[in-house]
């Protein structure tokens, strides 16, 4: 089944309205789906990656999860600051064994993203710039979390960088908003890199499925009524390779998650970035409960874009 959609909102939307519709008869040992087999999901502004609803606009931990695998990090401590719920996932208190980082930069010593920056860099045209995430040996493991990613593909055309994702399961209401915002950003990256724009996102499910305990808030989510956000998208990223930018925002996101927040106000560094660091601030502030510090952070973001996200956090008074 392909959807094809502007916005990730747009997707949402048609998914989340067929998987309602469906008994929820399939049994799995996290409890009774329903499910779309072979969901082919087109996103055709890959900018347009954050949802501008209440339920599901994440833009903090879609943005912690995206540096958790830019860390080539696994540790637990590290992810479960942005999503607390993946505590359950982990089997020695530790790491996650499934997490993307490593593998996308060191599987079996192969660091994969500069491997098709290097492939993609020789021939714009090659078919073989492909990811590896789900390995050979997690079918047999016994782990609680191995990767529902399979593969990223990066196809270039026309100077425009498109990508395929191909995924074996997708939890439609957790993990499908976070997995668009991450895996496009990685485009924007990789294309920024090669000296290309972004193209478009094509996202395939084998089995793209909601929980039952959730179809409720999907509802909502739907009932929501928001308005098409056709043409509301990030920033572009700036021009150049952004692998400068990206090593300084590592460190600007370590240290407020150390409780130790950076000090923006002197930094030359383009907007769009400074933007994204005063988001992990905003953070740190708002878990320790500092709305004041959120407001005058707030006051000095270069694009509107992320207000409403910075807004429901000092709406809300606990974590």
């Amino acid at each position: 089944m392909e959807y094809s959609g502007g916005t990730l909102d747009d997707l949402m939307k048609i998914i989340f309205e067929e998987l309602i519709s469906k008994d929820f008869e399939i049994k799995t040992s996290r409890g009774n789906t329903s499910e779309i087999i072979g969901a082919h999901l087109h996103l055709k502004n890959p900018r347009a990656r954050l949802s501008h609803t209440d339920r599901k606009g994440r833009v903090f931990s879609g943005l912690g999860e995206l540096f958790w695998y830019l860390s080539e990090a696994d540790s637990l401590d590290f992810i479960t600051y942005y999503l607390p719920q993946l505590k359950e996932e982990s089997v020695d208190g530790r790491t996650l064994y499934g997490a993307y980082g490593p593998r996308l930069f060191n599987q079996r010593g192969h660091d994969q993203i500069n491997n098709i920056k290097a492939a993609l860099q020789k021939s714009k045209n090659t078919r073989r710039a492909v990811v590896q995430l789900f390995n050979a040996e997690d079918i047999s493991n016994r782990k609680k979390e191995i990767p529902c990613t399979c593969t990223f593909q990066f196809i270039c055309r026309e100077n425009k960088l498109h990508m395929v994702v191909s995924m074996r399961s997708n939890d439609a209401f957790l993990g499908l908003p976070h997995d668009v915002f991450s895996f496009t950003m990685i485009q924007e990256i990789i294309a920024r890199a090669l000296g290309c724009d972004v193209g478009e996102y094509f996202h395939y499910v084998a089995c793209m499925h909601l929980y039952e305990e959730h179809r409720e808030k999907a509802r909502q989510y739907i009932d929501e009524g928001w308005q098409c956000t056709e043409g509301v998208a990030m920033p572009v990223m700036p021009e150049g390779d952004p692998q400068s930018a990206i090593d300084w925002l590592k460190k600007v996101e370590e240290q407020a998650r150390a409780d130790k927040p950076v000090d923006l106000d002197n930094t030359e560094m383009d907007p769009y970035w400074l933007d994204l660091a005063r988001l992990f601030n905003i953070y740190h502030f708002w878990k320790g409960k500092d709305f004041k510090s959120i407001e005058i952070l707030k006051n000095k973001m270069h694009s509107n874009v992320y207000d409403e996200y910075i807004c429901r956090k000092l709406e809300m008074t606990s974590d």
